[in-house]
């Protein structure tokens, strides 16, 4: 069956009682997966650790069914879980958690219509000549549909769905109370920096007038360079929950796969460049990594860049700390490495006094990879289980977790985003040579 026929028709739960009410529901079914698991294990004779009965494929389907229920902040965030723990879940538990990251389910036509009826009014369809019920995509924020305004123009309109807004608070820290209720976060953990963050830049992205400038912003920092497409946004047309923009028919980055190795390294490398150059020359950024915000127009071989909802201005001093950790990485300057990853927030000292073999022959990896003069092959993930087993005591030693300031998560999780769609369509890229470039370009 294609995608299209899996992808489920459901009502949003807009009320805060009705999302409450999902989020109680993800507890008790999670809650009774544990007591099932672990019956199950004790019967076999073994002695399961709580964390090993929450990660079950039977408590992943749970979790990213409701999120997709549910959809808005709390689908937002298990997207941010499935491609930040990518190579740290078992496979079973990715592929699971990697619904979150296609179609989420979609609304109904009567809700549809009553979302676009109080952004445009009741008679909101004299406007076009056709407009396409079903959606041709689907997230955590909002759904997108094409349509043929009355004099001619084909769009993409894309819909907030209903609540999303206004459940960002509650969502967020629902999704917190079910971390800290399962026992896996150590109690003296604070969340609440990481927490203020994500309530901050999700607010942002329901604001589609908001997102409307943003993508201005980046069709003029790319102007007159034709390896990128930003969509035009229509003023008239777009309100805070409906963003109306140009209709830009591209196939999934996911197609840069299928592509002759040649032209998929070269478009990769596009993207590579854009990534450096959101860091280091233009201090914009748009962090969310989600594959889906990248397409491909085969005819033209142009990156379609759509969803500018996350994109922030990146602040002189993280810019600077990245610069000063690729620049040691490069120069194969392990302790350089190491000190800008302490002063970017990566790791902290504690960890370090904790730690201090391992965690140094992480670095030492990492750096032996960055040294490479070949072209990075991204398909070839090998040094994962290495810097897995080093890095694999120090996560299970709650006394040395620590959370990066909140600016750096958002930049990394771009990064290694980036580094994951690299590697699902198998790209080979000269990493070295673009992010150095770039660097002796902005000093």
């Amino acid at each position: 069956m294609a995608d299209e026929d899996r992808r489920r028709e459901r009502a949003v739960p807009s009320s805060r009682l009705g999302r409450l009410a999902g989020f109680g529901k993800l507890a008790g079914g999670v809650a009774g997966g544990v007591l099932s698991e672990g019956a199950r294990r004790l019967a076999a004779g073994e002695r399961p650790r709580l964390d090993q009965l929450l990660l079950t494929p039977g408590n992943a389907k749970r979790l990213s069914d409701q999120l997709a229920t549910l959809r808005g902040a709390a689908m937002k965030l298990g997207q941010m879980i499935s491609m930040d723990t990518g190579d740290v879940l078992p496979p079973e538990l990715t592929a699971i958690l990697a619904r979150l990251r296609e179609q989420a389910d979609f609304m109904p036509p009567r809700q549809l219509d009553s979302v676009l009826a109080e952004e445009w009014g009741k008679d909101w369809r004299r406007n076009f000549r056709r407009f396409e019920p079903r959606p041709i995509a689907a997230a955590s924020i909002g759904q997108v549909h094409r349509a043929l305004t009355k004099d001619g123009r084909l769009l993409a309109i894309k819909v907030q769905y209903p609540g999303v807004a206004q459940s960002i608070d509650s969502d967020v820290d629902n999704v917190a109370t079910l971390l800290r209720v399962t026992g896996l976060l150590p109690k003296g953990l604070d969340l609440d920096p990481v927490l203020v963050a994500a309530k901050e830049q999700l607010r942002e992205e329901a604001d589609y007038q908001r997102e409307t400038d943003m993508m201005e912003r980046y069709a003029a920092l790319l102007a007159g360079d034709e390896r990128y497409l930003v969509p035009t946004p229509d003023r008239e047309l777009t309100t805070r929950r409906v963003l109306a923009m140009t209709f830009e028919e591209s196939s999934s980055v996911e197609a840069l796969g299928e592509l002759p190795d040649e032209k998929r390294d070269e478009l990769f490398a596009h993207l590579i460049e854009l990534v450096a150059r959101e860091l280091f020359e233009w201090r914009l950024m748009q962090t969310d990594p989600n594959f889906a915000n990248y397409r491909v127009k085969r005819e033209t071989g142009q990156l379609v860049l759509l969803d500018f909802g996350a994109a922030r201005d990146i602040s002189d001093e993280i810019s600077a700390r990245y610069r000063t950790l690729l620049r040691a990485g490069l120069n194969e300057d392990r302790e350089g490495v190491l000190e800008a990853a302490i002063a970017a927030g990566f790791i902290n000292d504690h960890a370090v006094a904790r730690h201090p073999d391992a965690i140094r022959r992480a670095v030492d990896i990492v750096v032996t990879q960055m040294a490479k003069q070949e072209r990075l092959d991204f398909g070839d993930r090998s040094f994962v289980p290495q810097i897995r087993d080093e890095v694999m005591p120090i996560a299970q030693d709650k006394e040395s977790w620590h959370i990066p300031p909140p600016e750096t998560l958002f930049v990394q999780r771009k990064v290694s985003g980036t580094a994951l769609l690299g590697a699902n369509v198998g790209a080979k890229v000269d990493v070295r040579g673009i992010v150095g470039n770039i660097l002796d370009k902005t000093e």
